[in-house]
């Protein structure tokens, strides 16, 4: 490094922003994580010993990812490259491999290669990285947001550990968010600035575990408030609404967040917990979720988990469906929570969800079974002669509107595929149709004798 760029590295890590200045230099100063880095876990052991391995961290934003691979930076005594996948191609990795060889042939020393958004690479330039990692030359680290199973080539995921960060808690954000008031080194400390602990558990509860997100606000809040009459900066609970302006809501409409939070909705509308239901609408909604993509999964549980044990379910979901998109927001919350709440209130059965799975799985393993002449249509030309409809019983000439006759193919004859649960409406069905073939079963037979007169 020559005299102008450590110049300028020395201005940039005094003027970057509180986030990046308050990151963590060695293990010890990290804060939450303790599942992946606590002192007797694996990860912790590997970086202490020096011997780390190919991994993958993957996590929200905000919870460390880049704090541990530069952690591991300060810790190695491998050399040690940094590249951010929004940027770079396969030239920048090129360079890379080639400057790694080297120090591998000329000093021994491995090399640790951190990409930083790893799943912006796109699959060939993933695969690149790949006979490096294999042989030694690399050991790669990668940060990601999104599931790496989806976003990862799988042979990279092979030969890494994936080591998943969570949201850190309330209690670890306002650690990092005192150290940052009051550190005169890396922190606001030289301002002389105070922060009251009703602000305190305000900036840490609203954070969302995301601790860029905290302290971003604390260093607006000290840039920004004028001194009080004793020359202090006072963060005040007001001070604080005012840098959080909206809580943090971890949301991705393509990643982890997207689909466990819409799973989160479905299972709590087929638990027939409308609180709940309700809750994850309005997260999704908060967020900014397609409303249409809202009422479509709707209509799939009034369909899957309410069915026939109250049939009213999908018309009024499907109804929904209708009137968000004609409607738009912010009305359409009203009418979407109506829906997801009469969906989650509901009966449940999945009767006849499971019939239709069955008689897939079925019509898979028999193909197509002949179907019986008397239900073939009698009305295209030459049907009549090979005696297709003949035999046929029209229902409504029988009492009740019903009359027992083969239905299935003969090589079903017997089976069963919708079996009406004992919720709801499907009680009124399941009495119905046991009604239906046992008055059947003595009528029918008198009933065809006067047919025949």
């Amino acid at each position: 490094m020559d005299l102008f760029e450590y110049m300028r590295t020395t201005k940039m890590e005094k003027e970057s922003p509180l986030a990046a200045r308050m990151r963590p230099r060695t293990l010890d100063e990290v804060v939450g994580q303790e599942h992946i880095i606590g002192k007797d876990k694996l990860l912790y052991r590997a970086i202490k010993a020096d011997k780390i391995s190919s991994v993958i961290f993957y996590g929200p934003p905000g919870t460390g990812k880049t704090t541990l691979a530069r952690v591991i930076a300060n810790t190695t005594s491998a050399e040690f490259t940094q590249i951010n996948a929004t940027v770079a191609g396969k030239k920048d990795m090129e360079e890379v491999v080639a400057k790694a060889k080297d120090v591998q042939g000329m000093y021994g020393k491995r090399t640790i290669l951190f990409i930083d958004e790893i799943h912006r690479f796109n699959k060939s330039q993933q695969d690149y990285l790949l006979p490096f990692v294999e042989d030694g030359t690399l050991i790669l680290i990668g940060a990601t947001t999104e599931n790496p199973y989806f976003e990862v080539n799988g042979a990279l995921i092979s030969r890494s550990v994936i080591f998943e960060l969570k949201p850190l808690s309330v209690e670890a954000v306002r650690e990092l968010i005192k150290k940052a008031v009051y550190d005169t080194d890396r922190g606001m400390g030289a301002y002389d600035a105070v922060i009251d602990e009703d602000a305190l558990d305000f900036l840490a509860d609203l954070s969302g575990g995301d601790a860029r997100h905290a302290l971003n606000a604390v260093e607006l809040g000290i840039m920004t408030t004028d001194r009080s009459a004793d020359g202090k900066i006072h963060i005040t609970l007001e001070v604080a609404q005012e840098c959080i302006q909206k809580r943090a809501i971890r949301y991705d409409k393509t990643g982890d967040n997207h689909y466990d939070t819409i799973s989160a909705f479905i299972k709590s509308m087929r638990g027939s917990d409308p609180d709940a239901a309700v809750y994850y609408l309005a997260r999704m909604l908060y967020a900014g979720e397609d409303v249409a993509f809202i009422a479509r999964r709707i209509m799939i549980c009034a369909a899957e988990d309410v069915g026939n044990a109250d049939p009213q379910a999908l018309v009024v979901a499907t109804n929904a469906s209708m009137a968000v998109e004609r409607i738009g927001m912010p009305e359409a919350q009203i009418i979407l929570a109506q829906a997801a709440s009469y969906v989650a209130c509901a009966p449940k059965s999945n009767a006849a969800c499971e019939a239709v799975f069955q008689a897939m799985k079925v019509v898979e393993e028999t193909g197509n079974l002949p179907i019986p002449t008397h239900l073939q249509d009698a009305h295209y030309k030459g049907a009549a002669k090979l005696g297709h409809g003949t035999g046929y019983k029209y229902a409504h000439d029988y009492p009740n509107h019903y009359v027992a006759q083969q239905y299935l193919p003969y090589e079903l004859n017997g089976q069963e595929f919708y079996r009406p649960s004992g919720n709801g409406y499907e009680v009124k069905i399941k009495e119905h149709m046991k009604k239906l073939k046992e008055e059947a079963s003595g009528e029918q037979v008198i009933h065809e004798k006067h047919l025949g007169q």
